[in-house]
This record gives C-alpha cells, sequence and structure tokens, in this order.
C-alpha cells in the first residue's frame, strides 16, 4: 500500500534532504524512524532534494509499506521517534499511481529576509538580513520572471537535468512586520535556481544590475554577471500541490 507524508523541518542542522554516508540527512532520519516504527524497512521518495541548511513547511513524501496503522495516525505514530527539528504533519493513503516526485504539479519556495540596521541572532536562523534596497526595482525584477523561460544562467554547475527551461506562475514580494518574503511558484525548480535568482533581486534592488541585465541572463545563459548565490538560512519549501492527493 502507497502513503503519503507531509513533512516540516529545520534544515540548519541537516546535510540536506538526500541520504549521504555519515551524514545526518532528514531522508536518513525520516527513514530510520518509519523503519523502526512499521518494523520493515521503509525508503522515502520526496517531491524533490532540499540543500543543506534549507527548510521545508511541506515537503511531500510517499513510500510503500504494509501496516496496521490506520494512514492518518501514522505522523502520530512516529512523531515520538523523530528529532525536534523533523516531524510529519500529516500522513494519508494515497493511490498506487501517486509519486511525490513526478506527479507534482506546482511547487512554492520562499525567502526570507529581515530588515534590520544590524544582525538579529532571533531572525538569522531562517532568515537573511537585508540593508536598504528599492524594493519597486525587487518587484520588477520579480514579474519578469513570470512564464516560460530558460534558467540555466540560475542553475549551478554539475546538474544533469535534460532541459534547463521552467515555467513559473508567479514571484512576489509581501510585507510581513518586519520580515520581506518572496514567494515564487514554479513547475520545478533547478539546482540553486531560487537562491540565486534572489540573489539577482536583491543586486537590482541595490543598483548593481538591472531588470534588463535579467532579460539578458535569460537570453544568453551566461552565468556571468549574475547575482550571486543566497545563503541557504532564508530559504524554505512552502508546498507543493498535486491533482490527486487528499489529505
Amino acid at each position: 500500500m502507497r502513503y503519503a507524508i507531509l513533512v516540516s523541518y529545520d534544515g540548519t542542522d541537516f546535510c540536506g534532504w538526500q541520504v549521504q554516508p555519515n551524514k545526518r540527512t532528514v531522508q536518513s532520519v525520516l527513514e530510520q524512524a518509519l523503519s523502526k516504527r512499521l518494523s520493515q524497512e521503509i525508503r522515502l521518495t520526496a517531491s524533490g532534494r532540499t540543500d543543506a541548511g534549507v527548510h521545508a513547511y511541506g515537503q511531500v513524501c510517499h513510500f510503500d509499506a504494509q501496516t496496521s496503522i490506520p494512514a492518518k495516525k501514522i505522523a502520530d505514530s512516529v512523531n515520538p521517534s523523530l528529532p525536534s527539528d523533523v516531524k510529519i504533519l500529516k500522513s494519508a493513503q494515497a493511490d498506487d499511481s501517486f509519486d511525490a516526485n513526478r506527479t507534482a504539479k506546482k511547487k512554492t519556495y520562499r525567502y526570507t529576509f529581515y530588515r534590520s540596521e544590524r544582525d538579529d541572532p532571533m531572525y538569522e536562523r531562517y532568515g537573511v538580513r537585508l540593508p536598504f534596497v528599492d524594493l519597486e526595482k525587487m518587484k520588477e525584477g520579480a514579474a519578469l520572471l513570470v512564464g516560460e523561460h530558460d534558467f540555466k544562467a540560475f542553475c549551478a554547475s554539475g546538474s544533469s537535468v535534460k532541459t534547463t527551461v521552467r515555467t513559473i506562475y508567479d514571484a512576489s514580494f509581501t510585507q510581513e512586520g518586519n520580515l520581506l518574503v518572496f514567494r515564487i511558484t514554479g513547475n520545478g525548480f533547478l539546482y540553486n535556481m531560487v537562491r540565486t535568482l534572489v540573489g539577482e533581486l536583491v543586486d537590482i534592488g541595490r543598483g548593481r544590475l538591472t531588470c534588463a541585465d535579467l532579460e539578458s541572463s535569460f537570453r544568453t545563459g551566461s552565468r556571468q554577471g549574475i547575482g550571486k548565490t543566497m545563503p541557504a538560512r532564508g530559504l524554505a519549501l512552502e508546498c507543493v500541490n498535486y491533482d490527486t492527493l487528499n489529505w
């Protein structure tokens, strides 16, 4: 039987999602707890891999198992065996055809800034301090991301994807108290794509780059002169959308 789980984690002390030898990863911690509680070897498939230091409000995973535990009770059954920085928020039975990675329709990431003259330890764990910028210019740059584009210039080297073309459905900034949150929703994202795009927008807000530079990067695919990749701690996977998953 196939099950889906909705997972939240603080990525600070994890070496990313994917299992790695002799390293603490979200996948390995979850698989160990699930395997122990369900008395069988569990292998998880996630909607995608998050890098070291990246957080998740709503990572979706699936696994196959035979258990007498009701699907909606799996979360409560496994959570006591999990550390405080990763928990299962929801669990449900899924169709046999459900695949957390391949059937995902949309993913939304958020990048969090906080506005302060100096580093603030109460915000540093989950955000990045943002000095003075022209927010209107950053919003103009964000609007240019919407649509289908070749994001080759914003993909870190080493990626083996078949195509670097992705569709972005929404990209916008919202002010939440002294936090500035950038949200981006698309049909998929390349390795380091969101963090590099955010770096581009910050440089546009600082006047180091222009919206024309962003459009040029789409046309040329060149990484020369684009914004720096922003720190992982500000990034979080917010949610993943599917057609068939019903919590």
